[in-house]
């Protein structure tokens, strides 16, 4: 389907740059324009309309491909299907979650060391639990 839109793709270009090519070497009928306003016996505002010569058909040939191919890109970019959902798709499966992280083991310590370092840790505790008063406060955030 790749193919195909950038063969469009390319139609496209070149038909438009024929057009271009094509108007740029026809006369313009703008050129007459003089005669409308009474410097020539024209008959109409642009100059006389006669048969259409090569460039003019080829013109419109290359406008109506430039159309065509403006439709099917229009056509291929509506319709097209997307192989997958995003990015976010093709991304590989993540590992289940662990239900709980063991916590790491404290080195073990002689019982005693144990007991005082409890005992230190609770008084800690108590100390910025309990209100304090005095030159205790400077630890407090002010409000």
């Amino acid at each position: 389907m790749n193919t195909v839109f950038n063969i469009i793709v390319i139609v496209q270009v070149l038909s438009a740059l024929t057009i271009i090519g094509l108007v740029l070497l026809q006369h313009g009928k703008g050129a007459d324009m003089g005669a409308a306003f009474g410097s020539g016996a024209s008959g109409s505002l642009f100059g006389a309309t006669g048969s259409s010569n090569f460039l003019s058909k080829s013109t419109g040939l290359a406008a109506a491909i430039f159309f065509i191919a403006t439709l099917a890109l229009v056509y291929l970019g509506n319709h097209r299907t997307v192989a997958s959902g995003g990015v976010m798709d093709n991304l590989p499966a993540a590992p289940a979650p662990a239900a709980a992280i063991p916590a790491t083991a404290a080195p073990a310590t002689a019982p005693a060391a144990a007991s005082a370092s409890a005992s230190v840790s609770t008084s800690a505790a108590a100390s910025v639990s309990a209100p304090s008063t005095g030159s205790a406060q400077s630890n407090q955030i002010p409000k």
